[in-house]
């Protein structure tokens, strides 16, 4: 199959596995260059958020390229209850078109709609254009579709009411917090993580009217800038124990390869042990807060897999939206799977004609073998004929060949082409093509040669 996706999400494993599967940027970037290096993949892009963490693929000939991805998985988790396959999915052919679309438009999120997963689908797809490998990982064909994905969510929310109301995974926790506490104001709430998440959080505090956070974050001057939005004040990494120990509520979200609310920050907090509740909401992949933090009975915490719990009406309503984004994301589906198969039309006209002059040639050799009467010229004219009605008799499947991939069902078009031509089933290249070069398809294309197992669809 040429297009795959395989991967682990929020449907296929808790928190506590996904965690250990998730990539920074600088991890994503190694691991992207292994698989380049032990497979043939042509093109690879890596996605992996607080929800995700998936790798697409173009040209993913043969299990090798799966097994050597879950290879990988399985050395960044290490030892797991089961076997790490136990926790994957994966799609191929137009599956992953339409599950990538779901993705970027919100639809897979563990909170419908929300606007987050688009930023990082773009920074997934931008981190595999950037690295300096040739062939690029993100090629052709997965360049194309990434852009596409990305239109689409934007083409969702502009359209929909997939992204009205607050229900980012930040504003659900805010929400979680205000349904416990009862209104926000006068609570102490420490944030943990300046980045996009961070900002979401305080955008949403903002709106209920909470002033005063505290912001620790491990670049200062970003913990600063976000505080300042809330008339809040920034805090040392050095300082944690003692902003937690003056805090109501902590919303957790940094992007630390390991747990930074330890039990021993805990302990130096609270030397004397907690004697009011605190709220703990870590939204962080991997997780912020060391689960044994929760054994506390004063301390309520709460992860990303927690809040599709207490999900409220805003995400309903959203998903009312669902079958419009839906029909938006199938006509964009048809209109990649049409282009994809654009791809195959030089490679299945270069087979077709190489066919037709394999024919043409044997069947000329066979006339002549019995004409040895026939002049140098007369044997010219012969085949020329020879030549001219092939060509009359490819010219008008040609044409509508090319026609035809600009209206629609353009896979399907190319599928009759190759049964009908009988192009399905020869593995090798035609002579005419050997001779030419031509056998093969152009780099960043799907080869024309023995790929009815290989088509989007199949």
């Amino acid at each position: 199959m040429s297009l795959a996706v395989v991967g682990v999400s929020h449907h296929t494993a808790p928190v506590e596995v996904r965690e250990r599967m998730a990539f920074g940027p600088s991890e994503a970037a190694e691991a992207l260059l292994e698989l380049r290096s032990e497979t043939e993949v042509r093109e690879a892009v890596l996605l992996s958020t607080c929800n995700r963490t998936e790798v697409y693929l173009f040209s993913a000939n043969g299990p090798h390229v799966i097994q050597a991805w879950q290879s990988l998985l399985g050395g960044k988790a290490g030892r797991l209850e089961r076997q790490v396959g136990d926790y994957l999915f994966e799609q191929r052919g137009e599956g992953v078109v339409r599950h990538l679309f779901q993705v970027a438009a919100g639809l897979d999120s563990l909170v419908t709609g929300e606007a987050e997963i688009q930023g990082q689908v773009r920074d997934a797809y931008e981190l595999a254009a950037s690295m300096p490998v040739d062939p690029p990982l993100a090629g052709p064909v997965l360049n194309r579709l990434f852009q596409m994905a990305l239109s689409v969510g934007g083409q969702v929310r502009s359209e929909t009411s997939i992204g009205e109301g607050a229900a980012s995974v930040a504003s659900v926790a805010v929400q979680l917090a205000r349904k416990i506490f009862g209104s926000l104001k006068g609570k102490r709430v420490l944030i943990l993580g300046a980045g996009q998440t961070g900002e979401l959080i305080v955008e949403a505090l903002d709106r209920e009217g909470v002033q005063g956070v505290m912001v620790a974050n491990r670049t200062y001057e970003r913990a600063v800038g976000l505080a300042q939005q809330v008339q809040g004040h920034a805090i040392a990494m050095e300082r944690l124990a003692e902003a937690l120990g003056s805090a109501d509520i902590v919303l957790s979200s940094t992007s630390a390869p390991h747990p930074i609310l330890t039990q021993r920050v805990f302990r130096e907090a609270f030397p004397g042990g907690l004697r009011r509740p605190l709220l703990m909401i870590d939204i962080a992949i991997p997780r912020d807060v060391d689960p044994a933090v929760g054994h506390d009975p004063e301390v309520f915490l709460y992860n990303v897999d927690d809040l599709r719990k207490i999900v409220d009406e805003q995400v309903r309503v959203r998903e009312g939206a669902v079958p419009e984004a839906d029909r938006i994301i199938q006509a964009q589906s048809e209109e990649f799977r049409t282009w994809f198969a654009s791809l195959e039309v030089v490679p299945v006209i270069r087979k077709m004609r190489g066919r037709a002059e394999d024919l043409r040639t044997l069947e000329l050799e066979r006339l002549l073998r019995g004409m040895d009467h026939l002049s140098d010229g007369d044997r010219e004219r012969v085949e020329e004929f020879s030549r001219r009605l092939t060509n009359k008799l490819l010219h008008d499947p040609t044409v509508r060949l090319r026609k035809g991939m600009g209206t629609g069902g353009g896979a399907e078009l190319v599928e009759a082409f190759r049964f009908l031509y009988g192009l399905e089933d020869h593995n090798r290249p035609s002579r005419a093509a050997r001779r030419s070069g031509e056998g093969r398809g152009d780099a960043g294309e799907p080869a024309g040669d023995g790929e009815s197992k290989e088509k989007m669809g199949s």
